[in-house]
This record gives C-alpha cells, structure tokens and sequence, in this order.
C-alpha cells in the first residue's frame, strides 16, 4: 500500500542545519519524516504518534576506501535494491529484541544506501531515530517508508 499523497511540510534553512519534514499515511498509519543536515551528520526521524523508540547510526565513510569499492553498485538494477555491504549500522538506543534491532538497522542501511546512490561522494554520519507504532517487517511498509523518506532527503 504506497502511501497517500506524501507532501513536503516545511524546509528551515537555518544555519548551520537544513530541516525538511514530511508526512504521509503509511499502513494507515499517519508517519512524519524530519530530516537535519548537519555538516557531519544527516539526522532523520520517522515517526507515528509522536514517538520514538530507537536510534542507529550507520557511518557512510568506510576506514578503507579499497574495500568500500568492492561493494559499489554493479549496475544491475536488482542489486541496486540491496543495501550497500559496506554499510556498518549499529543500535545506540533502543532496538529491545533481537528482531525489533535487525528490523531498526536494516532501515538505517537501506535509507544510508539510498542516500549514497543518490551521492556517491556522500560521506557523513546517517542517524535514524526511529518510532513505529506498529512493530511489522512487512515489505509493502517497509518500501513505502523508505519511499517516504527520499522525499523527505
């Protein structure tokens, strides 16, 4: 289920951070998007309900350039859907199950790829603050939110 007519809310230029926020429905969920871009860090929230329950940051500079290389796109458009290999995330709050931390880092790696396919010379810190109401690895969900989120970039 893609989400209803996603809009961009607001854009603060404010020195020294960008805000963007955006909101649409997800699962029929009401989800906001706020993202900050710091001059080292690209800050994003998502949200339902006003919370948030997890936060993970992802590096997208890797400490050996060499081996990043090896995980660059192929090309082909079905590894352009995977995560970038390279990607490191790691939970600082949150994630209190096994399965709730795995589902939270996989959307900070997708979002993190997303955003160096976008910019390959992309070398800040993503930090995802991340607040579902509904606890589901649903796929349809899972798109629609990263959808959601690159409109919000």
């Amino acid at each position: 289920m893609a989400p209803d007519s996603p809009q961009v809310l607001s854009i603060s230029p404010s020195y020294p951070a960008i805000t963007k926020q955006a909101a649409g429905t997800i699962n029929g969920i009401q989800t906001n998007i706020t993202s900050t871009a710091f001059s080292d860090k690209i800050m994003i929230t998502i949200t339902q309900g006003g919370r948030l329950a997890q936060w993970i940051h992802v590096p997208l500079s890797s400490p050996n350039p060499i081996f990043a290389d090896q995980y660059m796109s192929s090309g082909n458009d079905e590894d352009n859907l995977l995560p970038m290999a390279h990607l490191s995330p790691k939970t600082l709050l949150g994630g209190s199950t096994s399965e709730r931390e795995t589902v939270g880092q996989l959307y900070a790696t997708q979002i993190a790829s997303a955003i160096v396919t976008r910019n390959p010379e992309e070398k800040r810190t993503v930090l995802v603050g991340l607040g579902l109401s509904k606890f589901e690895a649903r796929r349809e969900v899972f798109y629609d939110t990263v959808d959601l989120v690159m409109k919000c970039l």
